[in-house]
């Protein structure tokens, strides 16, 4: 069957509508998994008194359940479909935010870091969309549906730029309970409007385990996991962080800091999708490569931590746009090197390992400020890390340009 032929095909007709729509799901998903960050500084270092290891430790907590339930989300994901895991994860992050936003105000920390985990499931939400979104498009154009699903993560833009103006215009609660109807009404939109792809609608349900346990045993399941644990890791982590590197940097102040941060996710997001077109055209590995040689040398370039505005900005921007195509180029390799029955479990695998990678760099950034009040050995180690991830990226399988047919 001919691409044109297929792309008219009856059954396919809405492809890009329940791709957007699931984007959307993505949107408010990371939007509820990022709420803390973006307040860290000028909320909850100043109503629980924290110390700079224990803002850390708040910031990166979301990410853990955010990137270890990506893994049976993925697998449930082929199991059940994305309609019905975008509405419950909806819901679930909705009586998330709407948790922390009651916590929040206890000053019990101890608490808010339960509720802080548990809010990371909104984060899980982008193991549905990978299968979801790969599953509505051909082949060669698989790069390009994650890559348009995966502008989600402008979530962490909208929350960065947004909670802090909300917390201002309409006070702390308020702001989360906004935040908790919009997932909510999104939830309802999702169950009555999404489609599934006739592809996997029908489809006999497996097992979850045994389909995990398939996919961990391939070698090329372990190696991009460990590359796209660098990349997202890095997106993630400088996200939820930059509010709190550019206050005690830079002395922005918070909404000035949020704004700073929303440029970076949104500079990131859009340059993502290109990332998965550059992956179908001219193979994931060569567009890989060159990504993380630029993540090494702006990571140390960053670590300088210049005065000058003009060159702080650029390296950020630089950084952001870079990482954003990286983690577009990565998912665009998942597509060819997962069969498609286990692109839900590897994506979810994959998409694990990225959220992983996103938690210990607050930590460390955390650790290593509040040891000199200097950021610069922090930036090295994400370089020293980005160069494995290159040589790594040198033995994946499919990672080349596809051979003409």
């Amino acid at each position: 069957m001919s691409t044109t032929t297929m792309e008219r095909d009856p059954q396919l007709k809405g492809q890009l509508k329940n791709v957007i729509m699931a984007t959307l799901a993505s949107t408010i998903g990371f939007w509820g998994w990022t709420m803390i960050g973006p307040l860290a500084k000028s909320y909850y270092k100043e109503a629980f008194h924290l110390t700079p290891g224990q803002l850390s430790a708040l910031i990166a907590m979301p990410v853990i359940v955010g990137a270890v339930a990506r893994i049976p989300v993925g697998a449930l994901t082929d199991k059940f479909g994305g309609r019905i895991m975008f509405t419950c994860l909806l819901v679930l992050t909705s009586i998330m935010v709407l948790i922390t936003a009651l916590i929040g105000q206890t000053g019990n920390y101890p608490l808010l870091l339960v509720s802080a985990f548990f809010l990371g499931i909104g984060g899980s939400i982008f193991a549905v969309g990978i299968p979801f979104s790969a599953s509505w498009y051909e082949p060669h154009r698989k790069g390009l549906a994650t890559g348009i699903f995966g502008m989600g993560m402008i979530g962490t833009a909208v929350a960065a730029f947004c909670n802090p103006r909300m917390v201002k215009a309409f006070g702390y609660f308020e702001t989360h309970l906004i935040i908790a109807a919009i997932a909510l009404v999104y939830a309802v939109i999702v169950w009555f409007f999404l489609k599934d792809s006739p592809k996997t609608r029908g489809k006999k349900a497996e097992p979850i385990m045994p389909k995990i346990k398939h996919a961990m045993k391939d070698i090329a399941t372990w190696e991009l996991c460990f590359i796209y644990g660098v990349i997202f890791g890095a997106f993630v982590a400088f996200s939820n962080y930059i509010p709190t590197y550019m206050s005690n940097v830079y002395n922005f102040d918070p909404v000035q800091a949020g704004t700073f941060a929303a440029l970076f996710a949104t500079c990131a997001v859009v340059a993502r999708p290109f990332g998965g077109v550059a992956a179908d055209k001219l193979g994931p590995r060569p567009v890989t490569l060159i990504m993380f040689a630029a993540v090494v040398v702006l990571s140390l370039l960053i670590a300088q931590q210049f005065a000058s505005p003009a060159v702080y900005y650029a390296l950020f921007i630089i950084m952001a746009v870079f990482i954003g195509f990286g983690t577009g180029t990565v998912f665009g390799w998942v597509g060819r090197a997962a069969k498609p029955e286990d692109t839900g479990t590897v994506g979810g695998l994959v998409s694990a390992a990225g959220g992983l990678g996103g938690y210990f760099p607050p930590l460390v950034m955390g650790a290593v400020y509040g040891a000199n009040g200097h950021y610069f050995w922090a930036q090295v180690a994400l370089a020293i890390t980005a160069g494995v991830a290159l040589l790594i990226s040198l033995v994946i399988k499919n990672g080349n340009k596809p051979k003409a047919r």
